[in-house]
């Protein structure tokens, strides 16, 4: 168990930013990703409650709670119920990299990190179709079909989904695509289920998931690779329009 520091969060100095309109849970989490790169927050530090986050920065619970959603997958910090949050003793490997690219934000740098991923996708896809096992295809196929079953329960939808490339990157046999993979899922994470919000974006993302499994099942490299990258498009029109929402009423 790690050893956690028991300061006062109401104690903390902050120097936090207010937050500018349109990027709020992103704003929050490259403000906080900052502050403990440069010691404000050490690590086994207790953060100020949620309350008081969102009172310095100017923006409400919600953003503040996304974004220490963010940071925890990313290995930031560690949520204990009753407590709080806690940054973490051993920090992430990808924080140095969160920091330079500032990939929490939204703008150039997440987009550019889906194209990233997309090219990934498409080769662990076409490695997939000459190096899957048989259970490689069983548990592709029963990720598929749960994601079928699931379009009026889209928490449901979107584990079979995450479940269904995560094999994938497994069934490619290269540890190195597979870590690569897992890497950028994360850091696009809260971008790629922002949108997935209605059944008939989930319908479109089971028949684009059927195709691709299909074409991994049958052995064939260039069908994998055209219906994954088919796929990407849709999943990055997602993340273009969570970046940049269309309508006033959208978030």
């Amino acid at each position: 168990m790690p050893s956690f520091r028991q300061d006062d969060p109401a104690l903390a100095q902050l120097t936090l930013t207010a937050v500018p309109r349109g990027s709020a849970a992103a704003e929050v989490a490259r403000q906080l990703t900052e502050r403990v790169a440069s010691g404000q927050f050490p690590p086994g530090s207790r953060l100020p409650p949620e309350r008081q986050l969102a009172e310095s920065l100017g923006v409400g619970r919600s953003a503040v709670r996304e974004a220490l959603a963010a940071l925890e997958i990313l290995g930031l910090v560690t949520v204990r119920p009753g407590s709080g949050t806690y940054i973490r003793d051993s920090m992430s490997e990808l924080l140095p990299t969160t920091l330079s690219w500032g990939l929490m934000l939204a703008g150039e740098h997440t987009a550019q990190l889906s194209e990233v991923r997309s090219a990934l996708e498409v080769q662990a896809a076409s490695l997939a179709t000459v190096r899957a096992t048989d259970a490689d295809v069983a548990l592709l196929r029963e990720h598929v079909e749960t994601m079928e079953a699931s379009l009026d329960d889209l928490d449901a939808f979107v584990a079979a989904d995450a479940m269904f490339h995560a094999q994938i990157g497994r069934a490619a046999g290269n540890d190195a695509l597979d870590d690569l993979l897992r890497s950028t899922r994360s850091l696009l994470r809260v971008w790629v289920e922002r949108h997935l919000q209605e059944r008939r974006q989930a319908e479109i993302a089971a028949r684009e998931h059927r195709e691709v499994f299909e074409a991994i099942a049958s052995g064939d490299p260039g069908a994998a690779e055209r219906t994954m990258r088919a796929h990407m498009r849709t999943a990055g029109a997602r993340i273009e329009d969570a970046l940049h929402p269309r309508g006033a009423d959208r978030g």
